[in-house]
Protein backbone atom coordinates (compact mmCIF):
# COMPACT_ATOMS: atom_id res chain seq x y z
CA UNK A 1 0.00 0.00 0.00
CA UNK A 2 3.13 2.38 0.46
CA UNK A 3 4.35 2.31 -2.47
CA UNK A 4 1.17 2.47 -4.29
CA UNK A 5 1.27 5.64 -2.35
CA UNK A 6 4.67 6.76 -3.43
CA UNK A 7 3.93 6.06 -7.22
CA UNK A 8 0.86 8.04 -6.96
CA UNK A 9 2.29 11.13 -5.65
CA UNK A 10 5.52 10.93 -7.82
CA UNK A 11 2.58 11.12 -10.70
CA UNK A 12 0.76 13.65 -9.18
CA UNK A 13 4.31 15.95 -8.52
CA UNK A 14 5.04 14.94 -12.41
CA UNK A 15 1.60 16.12 -13.39
CA UNK A 16 1.39 19.50 -11.50
CA UNK A 17 3.53 21.39 -14.36
CA UNK A 18 1.07 20.52 -17.34
CA UNK A 19 -1.82 21.01 -14.84
CA UNK A 20 -0.43 24.79 -14.08
CA UNK A 21 -0.18 25.44 -17.95
CA UNK A 22 -3.53 23.81 -18.62
CA UNK A 23 -5.31 25.86 -15.79
CA UNK A 24 -3.46 28.94 -17.02
CA UNK A 25 -4.71 28.64 -20.57
CA UNK A 26 -8.06 28.37 -19.43
CA UNK A 27 -7.73 31.82 -17.48
CA UNK A 28 -6.48 33.69 -20.23
CA UNK A 29 -8.63 31.31 -23.24
CA UNK A 30 -11.49 34.02 -22.77
CA UNK A 31 -9.13 36.84 -23.89
CA UNK A 32 -8.87 35.71 -27.48
CA UNK A 33 -11.57 36.70 -29.76
CA UNK A 34 -13.31 33.09 -31.54
CA UNK A 35 -11.15 32.78 -34.13
CA UNK A 36 -7.98 33.87 -33.56
CA UNK A 37 -5.33 31.84 -33.07
CA UNK A 38 -2.28 32.25 -30.23
CA UNK A 39 0.24 34.60 -31.45
CA UNK A 40 -2.05 36.21 -33.87
CA UNK A 41 -1.89 39.82 -32.63
CA UNK A 42 -5.15 40.53 -31.22
CA UNK A 43 -7.78 43.27 -32.19
CA UNK A 44 -9.29 44.96 -29.18
CA UNK A 45 -13.02 45.56 -30.54
CA UNK A 46 -13.13 48.64 -27.29
CA UNK A 47 -11.15 51.19 -27.32
CA UNK A 48 -8.87 51.10 -24.10
CA UNK A 49 -10.33 53.62 -21.10
CA UNK A 50 -7.25 55.64 -20.87
CA UNK A 51 -5.82 58.19 -22.72
CA UNK A 52 -2.25 58.09 -23.85
CA UNK A 53 -1.14 60.70 -21.28
CA UNK A 54 -2.29 58.24 -18.79
CA UNK A 55 0.16 55.55 -20.12
CA UNK A 56 3.80 55.91 -18.39
CA UNK A 57 6.55 53.06 -19.88
CA UNK A 58 8.59 51.04 -17.33
CA UNK A 59 11.81 52.94 -17.99
CA UNK A 60 10.46 56.63 -17.18
CA UNK A 61 8.87 54.95 -13.91
CA UNK A 62 11.92 53.48 -13.22
CA UNK A 63 13.60 57.18 -13.24
CA UNK A 64 10.83 59.01 -11.64
CA UNK A 65 11.22 56.61 -8.60
CA UNK A 66 14.27 56.58 -8.24
CA UNK A 67 15.27 59.98 -6.60
CA UNK A 68 12.17 59.98 -4.90
CA UNK A 69 11.87 59.76 -0.90
CA UNK A 70 9.31 57.11 0.04
CA UNK A 71 6.54 59.71 1.21
CA UNK A 72 6.84 61.45 -2.06
CA UNK A 73 6.48 58.05 -4.97
CA UNK A 74 3.50 57.56 -6.14
CA UNK A 75 1.04 55.09 -4.95
CA UNK A 76 1.46 52.14 -7.10
CA UNK A 77 -1.18 49.26 -6.98
CA UNK A 78 -0.36 46.08 -8.35
CA UNK A 79 -3.75 44.52 -9.74
CA UNK A 80 -2.67 41.22 -11.00
CA UNK A 81 -2.12 37.71 -9.10
CA UNK A 82 -1.01 37.44 -5.77
CA UNK A 83 1.52 35.05 -6.46
CA UNK A 84 3.62 37.22 -9.43
CA UNK A 85 3.20 39.84 -6.42
CA UNK A 86 4.96 37.30 -4.18
CA UNK A 87 7.48 36.39 -6.52
CA UNK A 88 8.50 40.50 -7.16
CA UNK A 89 7.02 43.25 -7.68
CA UNK A 90 7.95 47.28 -7.58
CA UNK A 91 9.44 48.52 -4.42
CA UNK A 92 6.48 49.95 -2.47
CA UNK A 93 4.03 48.48 -4.42
CA UNK A 94 0.78 47.42 -2.40
CA UNK A 95 -1.41 44.28 -3.62
CA UNK A 96 -5.09 44.79 -2.80
CA UNK A 97 -6.79 42.27 -5.01
CA UNK A 98 -6.87 40.62 -8.24
CA UNK A 99 -8.91 42.75 -10.45
CA UNK A 100 -10.28 40.49 -12.88
CA UNK A 101 -12.75 39.21 -10.18
CA UNK A 102 -15.39 40.28 -8.50
CA UNK A 103 -13.80 39.68 -4.72
CA UNK A 104 -10.52 41.69 -6.25
CA UNK A 105 -12.59 44.64 -7.48
CA UNK A 106 -14.34 44.80 -4.42
CA UNK A 107 -11.09 44.82 -2.20
CA UNK A 108 -9.52 47.41 -4.18
CA UNK A 109 -12.92 49.67 -4.06
CA UNK A 110 -12.94 49.15 -0.28
CA UNK A 111 -8.95 50.14 -0.11
CA UNK A 112 -9.14 53.02 -2.63
CA UNK A 113 -11.85 54.56 -0.29
CA UNK A 114 -8.84 55.42 2.16
CA UNK A 115 -7.04 57.28 -0.70
CA UNK A 116 -7.80 61.15 -2.13
CA UNK A 117 -9.38 61.62 -5.42
CA UNK A 118 -6.09 63.48 -6.01
CA UNK A 119 -3.48 60.90 -4.99
CA UNK A 120 -0.80 60.04 -7.75
CA UNK A 121 -1.89 56.65 -8.31
CA UNK A 122 0.03 54.33 -10.84
CA UNK A 123 -1.88 50.70 -11.33
CA UNK A 124 0.18 47.85 -13.08
CA UNK A 125 0.16 43.95 -13.72
CA UNK A 126 2.20 42.56 -15.84
CA UNK A 127 0.90 38.60 -15.78
CA UNK A 128 0.88 38.18 -19.73
CA UNK A 129 1.13 40.58 -22.26
CA UNK A 130 -0.56 43.97 -21.45
CA UNK A 131 -2.95 44.06 -24.49
CA UNK A 132 -4.33 40.74 -23.49
CA UNK A 133 -4.32 41.39 -19.34
CA UNK A 134 -7.30 40.40 -17.19
CA UNK A 135 -6.50 42.90 -14.73
CA UNK A 136 -5.61 46.18 -15.86
CA UNK A 137 -8.51 47.65 -17.85
CA UNK A 138 -10.97 46.53 -15.03
CA UNK A 139 -8.71 48.06 -12.34
CA UNK A 140 -8.25 51.23 -14.47
CA UNK A 141 -12.34 51.53 -14.71
CA UNK A 142 -12.87 51.11 -10.93
CA UNK A 143 -10.54 53.79 -10.35
CA UNK A 144 -11.34 56.54 -12.54
CA UNK A 145 -15.25 55.73 -11.84
CA UNK A 146 -13.98 56.66 -8.28
CA UNK A 147 -12.73 59.98 -9.37
CA UNK A 148 -9.34 59.51 -9.05
CA UNK A 149 -7.76 62.65 -11.43
CA UNK A 150 -3.91 61.52 -11.44
CA UNK A 151 -4.60 58.18 -12.45
CA UNK A 152 -1.62 56.42 -14.89
CA UNK A 153 -1.01 52.55 -16.39
CA UNK A 154 2.21 51.22 -16.43
CA UNK A 155 2.91 49.87 -19.86
CA UNK A 156 4.79 46.45 -19.41
CA UNK A 157 4.16 45.40 -23.32
CA UNK A 158 5.17 41.69 -22.61
CA UNK A 159 5.05 40.77 -18.54
CA UNK A 160 6.45 41.93 -15.52
CA UNK A 161 9.98 39.31 -15.77
CA UNK A 162 10.82 40.83 -19.47
CA UNK A 163 9.74 44.73 -18.85
CA UNK A 164 11.08 45.50 -15.30
CA UNK A 165 12.77 42.19 -13.72
CA UNK A 166 15.25 41.46 -16.53
CA UNK A 167 15.86 45.19 -16.85
CA UNK A 168 17.26 45.22 -13.67
CA UNK A 169 14.74 48.01 -12.20
CA UNK A 170 14.24 47.83 -8.74
CA UNK A 171 12.10 45.00 -7.53
CA UNK A 172 11.19 43.91 -3.68
CA UNK A 173 10.00 40.54 -2.57
CA UNK A 174 7.40 38.93 -1.10
CA UNK A 175 4.15 40.87 0.66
Amino acid sequence: MHALKLILMRRIRAALPRLATMVLAGIFAFTLPAGRAPGQAPQRAVADPWSSAQLIEAAELARELAPLKPDSRPTIVYVGFRTLFEGGHIPGATFHGIASTAAGIASLKLWAASLPPTADVVLYCGCCPFDRCPNIRPAFALFRDLGFTRLRVLVLRTSFATDWAEKNYPMEKGL
